[in-house]
């Protein structure tokens, strides 16, 4: 019991009232994934450059990890209530871990293809891995409706907190290549490597997850009253994710490339800032949910969002 008084402590501090502690290990897995996702996405575009592809197929392997992602979700969702959450987590990492060693080790255009497609990397700021529902799924049990927003608040913001610092570590290569004469390959492969040890590091933490049999119960349990609520939203996401797809952090590092002449440390400086800001934000969500909905949050604060994603595109200076 005492090798549990400091996790307990931690869990009082970080999670909001009335939360199940052992759901502490989803907000730490989740900074950790962001923190990698943050410079990988910043690195993709400059690996692949590395690499000597061309633009399309930069855009092209981007949209197979997208792709793969959906297709996992919905794998996910059809038959994933046959196995235990715990195991399809720790399945996950693993899969993470395979998928840094095979972007470390491969230079090939169509087995990158292949492990972009089923594999996790992420050439967005937000999460779209296999991770999110099964992590949403956990997350939604473990506190009561009083305390759901707020815990998905935390958990938003822990992974805009971590993206953010993680795209500044997309500066390490090339100070690497400058400090100590590494080449600039070897170095963004290094960082394929960190984000397989990174997913290693998450398997750990997950095997001491206990098993959870009432989520794994209503995974299997039909929509109901929900059915319309959630096809609702649905459709809603798609035209937002495909109007998102088109402007994925890997994409506009590369945007930023061509149009501004940006190199690797200042492009991970730009998202850090931009990451930085739109973190604070996720603050705010309960607290505006309150006094308007959630629905109305959710879309009311898009609107100015994209005014100024429209208005960034037609910038004539960085």
């Amino acid at each position: 019991m005492a090798a549990h008084g400091p996790v307990v402590a931690i869990a009082r501090l970080l999670l909001p009232a009335g939360v199940d502690p052992a759901v502490l290990p989803l907000l730490v897995g989740r900074g950790l994934r962001a923190f990698a996702d943050g410079y990988i996405a910043v690195l993709l575009p400059a690996y692949l450059l590395a690499l000597g592809f061309g633009q399309f197929d930069v855009g092209l392997l981007s949209t197979a990890t997208l792709a793969g992602s959906a297709v996992a979700t919905l794998a996910i969702g059809a038959v994933g209530h046959r196995w235990p959450p715990r195991v399809l987590l720790l399945g996950a990492a693993l899969l993470m871990t395979a998928t840094g060693l095979g972007f470390a080790g491969v230079s090939a255009f169509w087995p990158l293809l292949v492990v972009a497609f089923f594999g996790t990397i992420n050439p967005g700021s937000g999460d779209v891995s296999v991770f999110l529902p099964l992590e949403h799924a956990r997350l939604a049990h473990a506190a009561g409706a009083n305390a759901r927003t707020a815990l998905f608040a935390r958990y938003s913001l822990t992974g805009s907190l971590c993206a953010a610092v993680g795209a500044l570590a997309a500066g390490l290569p090339p100070w690497l290549a400058a400090a100590a004469d590494v080449p600039l390959l070897a170095g963004l492969r290094a960082m394929f490597v960190l984000y397989a040890a990174i997913g290693a590091v998450i398997w750990v933490m997950y095997r001491r997850l206990p098993a959870s049999k009432d989520a794994l119960a209503h995974a299997a349990t039909p929509l109901g009253p929900s059915r319309g609520i959630v096809f609702k939203l649905a459709a809603l996401f798609s035209v937002d994710s495909f109007a998102g797809g088109l402007v994925v952090n890997s994409l506009l590092t590369l945007w930023l490339f061509e149009r501004f002449g940006l190199s690797l440390g200042e492009a991970g400086l730009f998202f850090f800032w931009s990451g930085l800001l739109a973190a604070f934000s996720q603050l705010a969500a309960p607290v505006v949910a309150r006094r308007i909905g959630l629905l109305n949050t959710m879309v009311f604060t898009h609107i100015p969002a994209n005014v100024c994603l429209i208005l960034a595109a037609l910038s004539p200076s960085l």
